[in-house]
């Protein structure tokens, strides 16, 4: 009788900025769930990124609980886009690499949904989506949220015709080879990561499946949907177009005046291609 496939290990990524109070609850109900119902390796890494308050030192306090719990520490802001693209730095240690939001507005039972579509081999890109058939949204955003989602898809759309309902809901899960060939091409640190990701994915020729989810607007959300952050979250997209045009040559001499503006927005600047090209992870810490 032939053995059994062997289950796939599964990295999941957690960004943090800020997520003292927020994030120890969902640690404990992801820890718990997959220790339950996932049975290959797995492991939950979370990524401070520039946090001012105690959100390692909760992150260690659960670390001493769960031995497949690690973090990396940025003492610097560095952009939840930033924070993704330095946690897929360590594709190379499971099968399967994921990440949602740290404020639990993705329920552990609707990512392991999508793990298990990933390790069924659904697609190489399996992601959550509010905005299709069958999703269940419990909380409402607010109509400002909600108009701001849509403009921006409407401008995404435009720009990328990738035909994708929801880019930006915090819940997706890859297989290694997918992530391993576009990782220098990521590129936007800041919201816009996640087109940044799936576009790269589509133009490499790998396949996206869209799934309905279970998903909760969170109250004490680090996002401030304003003109500042608009005008970033376009500017980027236009940035990613020309990343994949024949004008991309013509933005290098350009970068100074890139970055003045990022900073200008109070936005982490896009990634050069030089630090795109540094795939050495970070050091991983335990306690």
């Amino acid at each position: 009788m032939p053995a059994a496939a062997a289950s796939p290990s599964l990295l999941l990524l957690i960004p943090a900025y800020n997520e003292e109070r927020r994030l120890p609850p969902v640690l404990v109900e992801y820890l718990e769930h997959f220790r339950q119902y996932w049975s290959g390796p797995f492991r939950l890494v979370v990524i401070l990124n520039g946090c001012r308050d105690n959100t390692v030192g909760v992150v260690r306090a659960a670390e001493q609980n769960y031995p497949d719990l690690a973090h990396l520490d940025f003492p610097e802001a560095i952009g939840k886009g930033g924070a993704l693209i330095e946690g897929l730095k360590l594709a190379p240690t499971a099968d399967l690499i994921g990440y949602v939001d740290a404020d639990g507005a993705t329920p552990p039972a609707a990512f392991l949904d999508l793990a298990q579509r990933a390790a069924a081999g659904q697609a190489d890109c399996v992601i959550a989506s509010r905005w299709i058939a069958g999703a269940q949204v419990d909380v409402a955003q607010t109509t400002g949220r909600r108009r701001a989602s849509r403009l921006f898809h409407h401008a995404v759309e435009a720009l990328f015709w990738m035909g994708i309902k929801d880019t930006q809901c915090g819940a997706k899960v890859m297989r290694r080879a997918a992530v391993e060939r576009v990782q220098t091409k990521l590129r936007l640190a800041d919201l816009a990561f996640d087109v940044n990701l799936l576009y790269s994915l589509l133009r490499a020729g790998f396949t996206i499946a869209e799934i309905p989810t279970v998903w909760t607007d969170k109250c004490g959300s680090k996002v401030a949907f304003n003109f500042r952050t608009s005008l970033n979250m376009l500017l980027s997209l236009f940035r990613l177009r020309l990343l994949y045009s024949p004008f991309n040559p013509f933005l290098k001499p350009l970068a100074p005046v890139i970055q003045w503006v990022y900073r200008r927005l109070n936005a982490p600047p896009p990634r050069t291609e030089a630090e795109a090209r540094q795939n050495q992870p970070a050091k991983l810490r335990h306690g």
